[in-house]
């Protein structure tokens, strides 16, 4: 399909000519290969390694991939508006993605230099870290502006739905892949499967943990190919220099009007503080496991497989109930869910139960045996399930309530609401981890966060 005025998502209304289904899928496929890099980067292999065998300390691991994911928000939160303003009025998404894209694959590829129980490594480690969150981000952001011209407002929901459903389970088999043939432990030198790790990956140095970062930077690149291929893009406007300034000028326009706006303001604000305690709860959760249960990839990784299931199952009901409910209510039973989970783990440690005795952990003792360990497993699984609908019904929102014109910018606002205070999380949780030594107090933060979000989303009409 060749637009040649307008917006694409404008001629799709005019026209009634929405791209064919595989153009769609190509799109979903996005989601496909970006995943891997918030599974096993930012969840349940890369950052609960850095933690336990890179930094002094989990505690102290815990405190610096706050304070670098911190920064790397910052980042994100000041230029998203800023570059979604100036893609709405150059037309373009594809040259925006590709450019970010290529950050993603060069800061995550440089991870595999985290040798364990070396310091000097750990400056440059957080910066590539740093540099491969502003690339995902950033290319999610214009990723997620294409959808109003993909399929007709009834059935955005059930798209929003399927992409994360469709991410999880890449990220499932992402870890599948990691786990079953690459990582393996350092006491048997073999892989949750049983095999000696591929390409000769030496478990000692945890050459199967560091891995995960280049095998991100080629996933993406391998499945990203689809969506550039295969799905159209906005048509081209105005040249950059042009673009720069009338984008620039109307997101002062947008920003102005936008207190007029209160459901979207209230909204904005809603999504600002909810994803923030999303966000660090994801980060923090396998740091969290590997300090309070002693597990190590295989256990994490297992985990965050069981996790991705109940995400993938989540994100696909979520979308059904998307489109027949609202994104409102399906956002504000999510968070419900959320907060009781972390309400619940809080009062679970390696040998209690909501200040019950059970027994601890032992060595050799068969994975996830342990009550608490057990305890541990169902709760992430609600975390997990909850997780994937809350953020897919939050983009289905913005886009039901954002104009069509300006889709790009208000992906960008939203993607500066998101992240704009997501600093606030991480920086929360490492100085008040850092302050006690105890892992248990910069997560009980974070109850906080969904509570304040819960009370804003009360106040937007879809």
């Amino acid at each position: 399909m060749t637009v040649t005025a307008g917006s694409a998502a404008d001629y799709a209304d005019i026209h009634h000519a929405y791209p064919p289904r595989s153009a769609v899928i190509s799109w979903i496929m996005f989601d496909w290969a970006a995943q891997p890099y918030f599974t096993l980067i930012t969840t349940f292999v890369f950052a609960p390694y850095f933690a336990t065998f890179v930094a002094t300390t989990p505690a102290e691991g815990q405190s610096l991939w706050g304070f670098a994911t911190a920064a790397a928000g910052i980042m994100i939160a000041l230029a998203s508006p800023v570059l979604g303003a100036i893609a709405d009025a150059s037309g373009r998404r594809k040259p925006w993605i590709a450019a970010f894209g290529v950050l993603l694959v060069i800061g995550s590829s440089l991870m595999w230099i985290g040798r364990p129980g070396d310091a000097s490594v750990i400056p440059p480690l957080l910066m590539a870290y740093a540099v491969a969150t502003i690339g995902v981000e950033f290319a999610t952001v214009f990723n997620n502006a294409m959808m109003p011209s993909l399929v007709p407002p009834e059935k955005i929901g059930r798209l929003s739905g399927t992409g994360w459903a469709t991410g999880y389970i890449g990220g499932i088999l992402s870890l599948i892949l990691v786990l079953g043939f690459l990582a393996a432990s350092p006491e048997t030198g073999r892989t949750l499967f049983g095999f000696a790790p591929l390409f000769g990956l030496d478990p000692v140095t945890h050459e199967g943990d560091r891995i995960t970062g280049p095998l991100t930077g080629i996933w993406f690149v391998i499945f990203v190919l689809p969506m550039f291929l295969l799905t159209p893009d906005f048509p081209a406007k105005l040249p950059v220099r042009a673009a720069v300034r009338e984008g620039l000028s109307e997101l002062r326009t947008t920003l102005g009007e936008l207190p007029k706006h209160r459901s979207m303001t209230a909204f904005l604000l809603a999504n600002m503080i909810y994803t923030d305690g999303l966000v660090s709860l994801f980060a923090f959760g396998g740091i969290y496991a590997a300090g309070t249960f002693g597990w190590h990839t295989i256990q994490i990784g297992t985990f965050g497989i069981l996790l991705a299931i109940a995400g993938t199952l989540g994100a696909w009901i979520g979308g059904k109930l998307d489109d027949r409910l609202g994104p409102k209510f399906v956002i504000a039973a999510s968070m419900i869910v959320l907060l009781s989970a972390i309400v619940m783990i809080l009062m679970v440690d390696k040998d209690s139960i909501m200040f019950v005795k059970v027994a601890p952990p032992v060595p050799g003792g068969g994975l996830f045996a342990a009550p608490a360990e057990k305890a541990y497993l169902l709760l992430g699984c609600l975390i997990g399930g909850a997780g994937g609908p809350l953020q897919a019904a939050s983009r289905t929102l913005l886009i039901r309530m954002a104009p069509r014109d300006r889709i790009a910018q208000f992906f960008g606002l939203f993607a500066l609401t998101g992240k704009v205070t997501s600093f606030v999380g991480p920086l929360l949780v490492g100085i008040v981890t850092a302050i006690t030594a105890s892992q248990k107090a910069g997560m009980s933060v974070l109850v906080l966060f969904f509570l304040a979000g819960l009370l804003l989303l009360s106040r937007v009409r879809e």
